[in-house]
């Protein structure tokens, strides 16, 4: 009787021990679930702004070169895209502190080109879509391990996108001379209204 309590005692402190790693345990998977789903809504939270910046880039700059064509034609608004349409797309990044490009497989700009892995990636994956499906997919997100990019489809949205990026028979010779003087290494003709045609991509930084 007299060890009884030293035993006694031994067993409650291995009870307490056991108990206390099982809290431990519990915390830890607690947290770990709370981080994924808080991981979740930051990437939903993401998902949505960074479309709403790419409906926005869109509609601006759309408005901007359909005023340049009303104002001086074709001629024009590929003088307005070489000049000013960067400048558009910056001033919008500024104001959601993002980094806003656009990006596709045959370009215009050569600093439009498909320059990543993930790029490319992405741009054959929705082109596939596409292509099977008949209609654009929707934007991604994507992560690379470090940044987050949302990637957004570009359709030829504007039958007058045509006569600037259309087939030889859609764009006049005297636009045609001044899309080669200013881009000269121009790839981005040959499409159709409706077409595939780019990606918005837009670096995010986690909310």
């Amino acid at each position: 009787m007299i060890r009884s309590k030293p035993i006694t005692l031994c067993i409650i402190a291995i009870c307490s021990l056991f108990l206390f790693s099982c809290k431990e345990k519990v915390k830890k998977e607690e947290s770990a679930e709370i981080v994924e789903v808080k991981a979740a809504v930051d990437e939903k939270a993401m998902t949505k702004l960074a479309d709403s910046i790419a409906i926005h880039a869109q509609k601006t700059l759309l408005s901007n070169v359909a005023n340049a064509i009303e104002k001086g034609g074709t001629e024009h608004a590929v003088d307005f895209c070489n000049t000013t349409a960067i400048s558009i797309t910056d001033s919008i990044a500024d104001l959601y502190t993002v980094n806003i490009h656009r990006i596709t497989n045959k370009p215009r700009n050569p600093d439009n080109h498909l320059a990543t892995a993930q790029d490319s990636l992405v741009w054959n994956r929705m082109l596939q879509f596409a292509q099977n499906e008949g209609k654009l997919p929707a934007g991604s997100l994507e992560n690379d391990g470090v940044d987050y990019y949302y990637y957004k489809p570009i359709a030829m949205g504007m039958p007058t996108c045509v006569q600037c990026h259309g087939g030889a028979n859609d764009i006049n010779p005297r636009t045609k001379d001044i899309i080669n003087q200013r881009y000269p290494n121009d790839q981005a003709t040959g499409y159709k209204t409706g077409d595939f045609r780019g990606l918005w991509k837009i670096k995010m930084e986690s909310l």
